[in-house]
């Protein structure tokens, strides 16, 4: 299966500025994944440390916060995990589906999907 990239744009919880953000889009990957140098210049701080699994099976601990996320004419909150500066932003299924967006592999695009109740 290939991979794409998506650009969008995040803000802190006020939405006071806005980022511009370019990352893989990962559905198997649960939650959005931004640096988190990018996160503290915008003023975002976590709420709280998750627990996480990787794909080897390994746990870590991150920063776990809320940003506003532009994407796709849209604009919502979404939850975020602070990842490490050289870790690549990743575009998480949460994130997705707060937005009503699925994944179109055959043309590396996001695209409306209908939502469950």
């Amino acid at each position: 299966m290939g991979t794409f990239n998506v650009e969008f744009e995040i803000s802190d919880f006020a939405g006071n500025r806005f980022e511009r953000v370019e990352a893989l889009v990962d559905s198997g990957s649960t939650y959005t994944v931004i640096p988190s140098a990018l996160l503290s210049d915008l003023g975002v701080k976590p709420h709280r440390t998750r627990t996480f699994e990787l794909a080897d099976g390994s746990l870590i601990e991150r920063g776990f916060g809320r940003v506003w996320v532009r994407l796709a004419g849209d604009e919502e909150v979404s939850p975020v995990i602070f990842g490490d500066d050289n870790d690549a932003p990743l575009l998480g299924a949460v994130t997705l589906e707060i937005f009503g967006l699925g994944i179109d592999m055959m043309n590396e695009r996001i695209a409306p999907v209908s939502s469950l109740m």
